[in-house]
């Protein structure tokens, strides 16, 4: 085998990123807007499974159904840090059923939803979005923090900022706090995942990781094959401040992205993977980006990961996997304002609402 040089190995990354630059997965989502808080009282919640609650849940803005909280955790105890952002310390939002009572022996199902990078959990878009599609349902929606970089995995060289478990963080913590304080179906008749994005990917990289903890996953415009194009993306998300700083090296999260030191990348690409999501439900929504000439980076950017779900799509039909696509084009038929383009809000509400209907026809609730 010949190996490269290190003078190639970073001229093919330096390719990637201008590559980043040209398919424009830059500055996709602005920061959160400060948090106001109803009165009442929200669920508290204890310390547990590695993780400490640092702020105790409160309202977000006019809502009594949707709060957020604060934790630290020891598989993530620093990270790259957007604007209002700690280090250290992972905003958790969730959004509450109405009428839920904490003293009551009812429970609900769990729906994790993971964000884009880069983004808050608790942006008042992500609010509004999961309130829309939830209301009236006997459904918890949980909105993680990923950092603008995390990638939703556990970093194979994470550098000076420490350990990057994010996939441990999330799975192995995360989810046994949320059941232990609140009133949930814990078991994976209870739970659903999805994600936007960065956090497409996330939900697939987690339900092909543990379908033991999973009933249905979906992606919503999400970066499922790690092609060329993805890889660019998430370089580019390592090597650019607009993904939080301290920006880290370019093998940070996957390892080197070029042959024949893509190891990890190949064994992580979500569209490779999907055999073992079999018995899941599975969907998945992408735009082709419409008038490619309005919007131009948002449509080039839609474009390209609607073709990653078409990877994933043909690997679930050779599988023998049933899935539902929508794949909605130019957005005319799917939902009034959505152009196909990425990360637009009515695209994006528009696919929650129907995910959300998918996964209550088999999630467990009152």
């Amino acid at each position: 085998m010949k190996f490269l040089s290190r003078a190639v190995l970073r001229g093919r990354i330096a390719a990637l990123v201008g590559l980043a630059a040209l398919f424009g997965m830059l500055g996709v989502f602005g920061p959160a807007a400060p948090a106001a808080h109803a009165a009442s009282t929200p669920p508290h919640f204890a310390d547990g499974f590695g993780l400490t609650v640092v702020s105790q849940p409160q309202w977000v803005r006019d809502s009594e159904r949707t709060f957020t909280f604060q934790v630290k955790s020891d598989q993530v105890p620093a990270y790259s840090v957007l604007p209002d952002q700690v280090s250290g310390e992972h905003t958790v939002m969730v959004t509450l059923p109405a009428g839920y009572d904490g003293a009551a022996a009812t429970r609900y199902p769990v729906h994790y939803t993971l964000h884009g990078a880069p983004d808050h959990p608790d942006t008042v878009r992500n609010k509004v979005i999961t309130e829309r599609a939830t209301e009236g349902l006997p459904l918890i929606t949980v909105t993680p923090n990923g950092g603008a970089r995390g990638w939703y995995s556990n970093w194979v060289n994470p550098g000076a900022l420490g350990r990057q478990n994010w996939e441990t963080f999330h799975l192995d913590q995360l989810i046994p706090l949320v059941d232990a304080n609140l009133k949930t179906v814990a078991t994976k008749e209870g739970r659903a995942i999805s994600g936007h994005s960065m956090g497409g990917f996330g939900a697939f990289h987690y339900a092909e990781h543990r379908p033991d903890l999973f009933s249905y996953v979906g992606s919503f415009s999400g970066d499922l094959d790690f092609n060329t194009e993805m890889r660019a993306a998430v370089v580019g998300s390592e090597l650019l401040e607009q993904y939080g700083t301290p920006a880290v090296a370019a093998d940070a999260v996957f390892g080197s992205p070029v042959w024949p030191f893509d190891g990890v990348w190949n064994e992580q690409s979500a569209a490779q993977h999907v055999r073992s999501l079999r018995g899941l439900g599975v969907a998945m929504y992408a735009g082709d980006g419409g008038d490619l000439t309005v919007d131009p980076v948002l449509a080039v950017v839609e474009n390209r990961v609607r073709q990653t779900a078409l990877v994933a799509a043909a690997n679930l039909t050779a599988e023998g996997i049933p899935y539902r696509f929508a794949d909605y084009h130019d957005g005319s038929s799917w939902a009034e304002g959505c152009t196909g383009k990425h990360s637009q809000q009515a695209c994006l509400q528009a696919d929650m609402n129907d995910f959300v209907k998918l996964i209550m026809k088999r999630l467990r609730h009152p």
